[in-house]
């Protein structure tokens, strides 16, 4: 890949268009098998991130949740949106690649409203709730084949990573 198309991909999106994986794992500090977010396909910076997560039966958690009926673990559905509120954080903050983290520090009024299973688009539509300049609060649902598998609203921090 050539400097000017590296650039390109890591460089800020400005609109409100799709992000690739590349420029996900930039505003993450997520990889493999943590990052729950596989592509953006609509980011409207300080409102609202549509986000996808292929549910593959290749993901370590279907091994022992449960044989023989997989279902994605419910926390791991939250952690997803999560995720995808962190994309949010970071693009609409301009932070992409400064190295910032985003963490949890509540979730609130979570239901599950339906399984997921392997083979499964999960689409993780997040929006802002409240923000402040290092505290967001952030509404969250993902959703299978238009239907609410999980809902919740969470309040994340966005703070300098913990020194080594």
């Amino acid at each position: 890949m050539s400097e000017d198309v590296s650039a390109a991909a890591a460089a800020p999106e400005k609109s409100g268009g799709p992000l690739n994986i590349q420029r996900v794992m930039a505003a993450l500090p997520h990889r493999y098998p943590m990052l729950l977010v596989d592509r953006v396909e609509e980011l409207v910076p300080d409102q609202r991130i549509v986000a996808i997560k292929a549910v593959s039966m290749n993901e370590e958690f279907f091994q022992g949740h449960f044989p023989g009926r997989p279902i994605m673990p419910g926390v791991l559905q939250v952690e997803a949106l999560a995720q995808a509120a962190g994309v949010l954080a970071v693009e609409s903050l301009g932070l992409a690649g400064s190295g910032k983290l985003v963490y949890f520090m509540s979730i609130d009024g979570v239901k599950f409203r339906k399984p997921v299973e392997p083979g499964c688009l999960l689409r993780l539509e997040v929006e802002f709730v409240q923000k402040r300049s290092r505290v967001c609060k952030f509404a969250g649902r993902a959703m299978l084949d238009g239907e609410v598998a999980t809902e919740c609203e969470f309040t994340a921090m966005i703070a300098d990573p913990p020194s080594a």
